[in-house]
């Protein structure tokens, strides 16, 4: 009989505002049950370490994730709304270029990067492969390390408007709007059922 051949110890690094704002500017919302399963089932991940940013009131939501299997971790915010900025800070820019701008942006930013670097260098002896999931350039050069140490199995961008930066990785892109059907969220509860008006 063949031995079956062991798959790889995966690790799955998360930049969740960039993956949640990525899946809803294209007018969908992840389903994170669907998706720990589809990063276990798909891609063997047995450790899926998620960063985010920190909101009080949101205790209940970084429970769930916790049972949901993710392994959660917290950065600190910072509420941009209520740090003043001068006109030579804003790069001089009119207000109103400057309001279009921040229209785009969080009003909370809780930037986790660093936590996601850090982490992936840290657990690198624990790990045969890792996956990042994040469209973001900033990542470039630990997707680019960990191909060189051959520990790069994926990287999961939210949609097709990621960095370009991440173009030398092309072949290990996956698109997660193209895994919509699988991985959308639906709210039952707010979809009339068929059976509505029957006794």
């Amino acid at each position: 009989m063949p031995r079956r051949h062991k798959a790889p110890n995966t690790y799955a690094f998360i930049d969740s505002q960039n993956l949640n704002l990525g899946t809803q500017r294209m007018g969908w919302k992840l389903d994170w049950r669907k998706f720990r399963q589809y990063l276990r089932d798909k891609h063997h991940v047995t450790h899926a370490y998620t960063f985010i940013g920190y909101l009080s009131g949101n205790e209940q939501l970084y429970e769930y994730m916790h049972e949901l299997g993710y392994l959660v971790v917290l950065k600190p915010t910072l509420d941009v709304t209520k740090v003043p900025e001068t006109d030579q800070e804003a790069g001089g820019k009119s207000k109103a270029v400057k309001d279009k701008e921040d229209d785009d942006k969080p009003a909370v930013k809780g930037n986790v990067d660093a936590e996601l670097v850090l982490h992936a260098m840290k657990e690198l002896p624990n790990y045969d492969k890792a996956i990042i999931v994040s469209g973001d350039g900033d990542f470039f050069t630990l997707a680019e390390y960990l191909e060189q140490q051959g520990k790069l199995a994926q990287i999961l961008a939210p949609n097709w408007q990621y960095s370009s930066l991440l173009k030398p990785f092309e072949s290990k892109i996956i698109r997660l709007d193209q895994l919509r059907r699988q991985l959308a969220y639906h709210d039952r509860r707010k979809r009339p059922g068929k059976t509505q008006g029957r006794q």
